[in-house]
């Protein structure tokens, strides 16, 4: 009644509700508005039901939040800085609403603020709570989101009757289902950044502006390629550092480089990136040992992928020389991946981001190094045999 009475945007995305859904869709389906049966998916016993909210096409906040308290809700409002303003110094610290939490009797609703980001996708804050809050409120511990920022998908959405109610839901639930448990978001360091470049000054030259140009657009069309294929990727090598480290593309790289996990690998990922415009310039490597793939981009900006292989306490990715066939490892702690917002896209990066660059860069990865030598230059290498003459016009490819 509350916020269909107040025109509030919100669509449900309670994980155990939209399972339920998902597995009776058939009998949804054949329901109609106001249909009195039995309450089979809201009144599963639990402390909470979680709503999204799309902020953007929110128009009445406050009043909103004054007819809840007068319908009989304990309300509770997590607000914190906007991370898109950050990079703005004049701005950063603007505060916006994250979460909801209203509760009434026994029962919470929890409502996620979504916001939108750059790149089309939507986001939502951590649930942070500050000093003055009632921890016994509700039980916080067992909220399913706000542990963590998190980025989704913007979905279609769907309005359905559920146990006589009419809600929206995500129109592909399977995939927003699968989102949630990958959804954890990790934020760009301005401030970070901003003290790099008082250091080192920014290369703002025609060459270097450039070349940040040329490699977005190159990293935006693999990425749209490689999710076309459903392929998951991330941000690697030098690509990874100057995200991490300055919040930009590194102008003296000259690659984009990316990862990708050796069991994503698809057979047909050569042919979809030379459609896509990019010819194969070298391919390194078999599927089972070091594959390793660069393609040819405009204006001599080359695109790199690193496949990794996991072992037992570590991951790894393989390099071969072309001129002697020997080959190289290298090593890193394992990792699982996160989201970020990079060159206005969603884009996936190690989420212990800085175990994974101390490990290609070592300790002083802050500090800028123009001359790097792949064989020798990174602490995580060593060597790896060489592969048999044998099998050369196999694994080293050259175009």
């Amino acid at each position: 009644m509350l916020t269909s009475s107040q025109n509030v945007p919100v669509f449900l995305i309670d994980p155990l509700i939209l399972e339920l859904i998902n597995k009776n869709s058939e009998q949804i389906k054949n329901t109609s508005y106001g249909t009195t049966s039995d309450c089979k998916f809201f009144c599963v016993p639990r402390d909470f039901t979680v709503f999204a909210l799309q902020y953007h096409l929110w128009k009445n906040e406050e009043g909103w939040f004054q007819i809840a308290e007068n319908m009989g809700f304990q309300c509770l409002k997590i607000q914190s800085k906007d991370p898109r303003l950050d990079g703005i110094d004049s701005l950063s610290g603007t505060e916006i609403p994250l979460h909801y939490i209203c509760k009434l009797a026994t029962h919470a609703i929890h409502l996620v603020v979504f916001h939108e980001r750059s790149g089309n996708y939507l986001w939502h804050g951590h649930l942070r709570l500050k000093r003055h809050i009632d921890r016994k409120f509700v039980p916080f511990r067992k909220l399913q989101f706000g542990r963590y920022p998190g980025a989704f998908d913007r979905p279609d959405l769907q309005q359905v009757t559920i146990d006589g109610l009419e809600v929206h839901i995500p129109k592909d639930l399977v995939h927003f289902l699968e989102e949630i448990p990958h959804s954890r978001f990790i934020e760009c360091r301005y401030k970070e950044a901003r003290a790099f470049f008082q250091q080192y000054l920014d290369d703002n030259t025609v060459e270097a502006m450039a070349f940040r140009k040329s490699a977005k657009e190159l990293l935006q069309l693999a990425a749209k390629t490689l999710k076309k294929l459903g392929v998951r990727f991330w941000l690697s090598s030098g690509t990874c550092l100057g995200w991490y480290r300055q919040c930009s593309i590194i102008p003296y790289s000259k690659d984009v480089d990316l990862g990708i996990f050796i069991q994503d690998y698809k057979a047909d990922i050569i042919i979809a990136f030379q459609d896509a415009g990019l010819p194969l310039k070298h391919k390194f490597g078999k599927v089972e040992d070091s594959l390793e793939l660069s393609f040819q981009g405009k204006d001599d900006v080359k695109l790199d992928i690193f496949f990794f292989y996991e072992e037992t306490d570590h991951m790894w990715n393989g390099g071969t020389q072309a001129k002697t066939g020997k080959k190289f490892k290298y090593l890193f702690p394992k990792f699982t991946l996160c989201w970020t917002e990079f060159v206005d896209m969603k884009v996936h990066v190690p989420c212990e981001t800085i175990e994974y660059i101390e490990a290609n860069y070592g300790k002083t990865w802050k500090i800028p190094v123009k001359t790097w030598d792949w064989k020798h230059s990174p602490p995580n290498v060593q060597p790896n045999g060489i592969w048999p003459i044998s099998e050369w016009d196999e694994v080293i490819q050259l175009y």
